[in-house]
């Protein structure tokens, strides 16, 4: 019994998504940027009666609220909270110079056709339509309202649309984080507020690839449709929908501290240790340390079926292996999983050389790698990893 309850937080911590390693004991997720879109001089999208900058602001005041009164033990930030312009750089730099574990930015969508409607949460990634593209064009165009904006955004110009592609360019370090918070937005407006569900989706947007964090931009209804600004535009439904992202927020919070305090309860698994597998920085050369005492215990299962791998990037495109992106990494391989293309190094019978592996390709730069199971060649899930290593 002992040695279940030790693998099943050993496969806990390091199968399901990491976590952020600056957070404190008890607490994955302690503070939370709200980004309400748009502001002052910059009004964002215009319905016939409303403008963007307004709802977004009054659902983003709710949410605060929501949390601060719910859950006191996460600090709330806001990037503003009044009718005040804030360029998306600074935005971002909020988030960052708070050490923020989370950010949300609140929009309203709006097209040309009027009978468009429903709720839909980006993630930063590659368009893969034209539709995003266009939300994403639309939502980055706010920079236009800043003083010499092609320098501060090194010659981005939101009217190209070279521009607007060469976000696939990027790596969002912090993909599977945004992705179940997305997915928790868009089951809450489903099942809570009522709302038509548009999905989970990736585009380019200024303010999340500036952000050190998983992120969110959440799209709450069209303006363009006549009854869903009527609804945005309610005191009901802008609090329908601040509920609805709170309670996002509340799981998604319960889920990460949950697994954070599965990986504290074994502290010494993580430190730094050196393998084959990954190129130490220059600057950590000289300061690796030994493998903790109190390594739990591993395992295999009969026959050797039950592998670990350690991922540390997803792509919505294939990348050639020997990409500049992967830089200081040997010896890696992918699979493809859920629509995206994940990258691993790896392939180890043993947790506690998965963990090894882990922690040094966390030092190699790759912050937010963690370890997953196979069976087969199949991906798995940690219920199925624990019961196949106590056979």
């Amino acid at each position: 019994m002992k040695r279940l309850l030790v693998l099943f937080g050993m496969v806990l911590c390091m199968i399901c998504m990491p976590l952020q390693q600056e957070a404190i004991a008890g607490s994955a997720v302690r503070a939370v940027v709200i980004d309400p879109g748009h502001g002052g001089r910059e009004p964002g999208a215009v319905g016939r009666r409303s403008m963007e900058k307004d709802i977004a602001l009054a659902i983003g005041l709710k949410l605060g609220q929501y949390i601060r009164e719910n859950i006191p033990d996460v600090e709330v930030i806001f990037t503003r909270d009044s009718d005040v312009f804030v360029p998306l750089h600074e935005r971002a730099q909020i988030a960052n110079d708070n050490n923020a574990d989370l950010f949300i930015s609140i929009h309203c969508n709006s097209t040309v056709n009027s009978l468009a409607q429903g709720t839909e949460t980006f993630v930063m990634g590659l368009h893969r339509s034209q539709a995003n593209l266009e939300v994403a064009r639309r939502e980055n165009k706010s920079i236009l309202y800043e003083d010499d904006y092609l320098e501060t955004y090194d010659g981005f110009d939101p009217n190209s649309p070279e521009a607007n592609i060469i976000f696939a360019l990027y790596q969002n370090a912090y993909l599977d984080q945004s992705l179940q918070m997305a997915s928790l937005v868009q089951q809450q407006f489903r099942e809570r507020a009522r709302r038509i569900d548009r999905g989970v989706k990736q585009a380019g947007f200024l303010v999340l690839y500036q952000i050190a964090m998983p992120g969110i931009l959440i799209e709450t209804g069209f303006l363009s449709n006549p009854a869903e600004e009527q609804y945005l535009m309610s005191e009901s439904g802008q609090a329908y929908i601040a509920s609805a992202i709170f309670r996002a927020f509340r799981d998604y919070k319960e889920e990460q501290d949950a697994l954070f305090a599965a990986r504290n309860a074994y502290p010494g698994t993580y430190r730094r240790t050196e393998t084959a597998h990954a190129r130490q920085p220059a600057e950590a050369t000289g300061s690796h340390a030994e493998v903790a005492e109190q390594s739990p215990p591993t395992g295999t299962a009969t026959g050797g079926e039950v592998i670990f791998r350690v991922q540390f990037a997803s792509t919505s495109e294939k990348r050639p292996l020997d990409d500049p992106v992967f830089r200081g990494l040997e010896d890696i391989s992918w699979y493809f999983h859920e629509g995206l293309y994940k990258y691993t190094i790896g392939n180890e019978p043993s947790l506690e050389k998965a963990a090894e592996i882990q922690q040094a390709v966390q030092d190699a730069g790759f912050r937010d790698a963690f370890v997953v199971a196979f069976l087969n060649e199949e991906r798995i899930s940690a219920a199925e990893a624990i019961r196949l290593l106590n056979q």
